[in-house]
């Protein structure tokens, strides 16, 4: 127990992310509380995707909304005078709505991978000096905060995962199975392999197995036959070629739900690493937390959500002393503890922005040393 408490934060890293992971994303789903949809999912049920989509997409930039905007600041606790990071920036309604919060002094500090977000912030920062960003993933915060010196002082993090409804409606970044593109995938399309490069070289067994772990498909391995069957007559290039071969190995639809949804979430998870990301993420958010700094967090499906909580869980519990030796409950190595129960979006929300729907948010206190 006295060696994992003297690691560095980064030794500590390496060591619990991958059995982490592994065990969030091969739990009985049974027992997560929120069963809950996937922002990819809900979006795409929730509204009818417009085949003009150069069109569209100039329209839904101006309409996008971030989510539970009121549970984000009271969940941060917001300090006139501190240090806040928006990890997922996106196209900014949270950092926005932060700042408005904070006096002269107050700062955010912001990441995204996307480069249209990246065109965003660059808006903000060149009208508030206050606001400073970095393209990357929140995987990278400790690095982040180091580089700034400001390890040990962020006031609050905010993490809202998942694929953004801008990232969605643009056919051309090859997330929607309605609108017709290049079947890329990538939050970053500079880094990495596209999910087509994927598709056309992976294994039939690595290709059920994502399907499975990261979308919950029952039928992954018909889906993965299927996805090998196509591929040796031609090429998989595109969303609408990807979404016909598993629409037709799909033999059982769900109900309200396109039969292309889970196998899309599960390749897009898996391409862009967003459970890996997320362990490492949420590991790295207490360590530049300072004491009593809060970490918010907005999940989209059930995969992130137990995550989430079961990181909580373990940072309340502390470090396991042995039920024979005769010491007290000294709440040795405890890191933090919840801030109430998951809240959802209002009625009101959810009518005006249906994307809401999904999401669940969960806070989290860094103990007072």
């Amino acid at each position: 127990m006295n060696a994992k408490l003297n690691m560095k934060p980064n030794e500590k890293l390496k060591l619990n992310m991958k059995l982490n992971v592994k065990m969030n994303t091969n739990m009985n789903k049974n027992e997560d509380e929120g069963k809950h949809e996937g922002k990819y999912e809900d979006k795409h049920e929730g509204q009818h995707a417009d085949k003009h989509e150069g069109q569209h997409q100039d329209k839904y930039e101006d309409k996008h909304q971030s989510v539970m905007v009121s549970e984000v600041l009271a969940g941060l606790n917001i300090q006139k005078q501190g240090i806040y990071i928006d990890a997922t920036f996106g196209r900014g309604g949270h950092s926005k709505a932060i700042l408005d919060h904070l006096n002269q002094e107050g700062r955010v500090l912001a990441m995204d991978k996307d480069p249209e977000a990246e065109t965003k912030a660059k808006e903000l920062s060149a009208n508030d000096s206050r606001f400073t960003f970095k393209r990357g993933s929140f995987s990278g915060v400790y690095a982040f905060c180091q580089e700034l010196g400001l390890l040990g002082k962020i006031a609050g993090i905010l993490m809202d995962l998942g694929v953004s409804s801008p990232q969605l409606e643009k056919a051309s970044r090859g997330f929607s199975f309605r609108l017709d593109g290049p079947l890329d995938m990538r939050m970053d399309p500079s880094s990495g392999i596209s999910a087509a490069e994927w598709l056309n070289t992976a294994e039939e067994s690595e290709i059920s197995r994502v399907l499975k772990e990261y979308g919950e498909e029952r039928f992954h391995r018909r889906m993965a036959r299927a996805i090998i069957n196509a591929r040796s007559q031609a090429p998989i290039a595109t969303t609408l070629q990807l979404a016909e071969i598993i629409t037709k190995a799909n033999p059982a639809w769900e109900r309200h739900k396109n039969p292309a949804t889970r196998s899309f979430q599960a390749i897009r998870i898996y391409i862009n690493r967003e459970l890996e990301d997320l362990a490492l993420g949420l590991e790295q958010a207490l360590e530049v937390l300072l004491p009593k700094g809060r970490l918010v967090v907005i999940s989209f499906h059930s995969l992130e959500d137990r995550i989430v909580k079961r990181f909580i869980q373990k940072n309340e519990q502390g470090d396991m002393v042995p039920s024979y030796l005769p010491l007290p409950i000294l709440n040795v190595g405890k890191k933090c503890h919840r801030i109430g129960k998951k809240a959802k979006a209002s009625i009101t929300e959810i009518a005006e922005n249906p994307r809401s729907r999904s999401a669940i948010l969960r806070v989290a206190e860094k103990e007072a040393e």
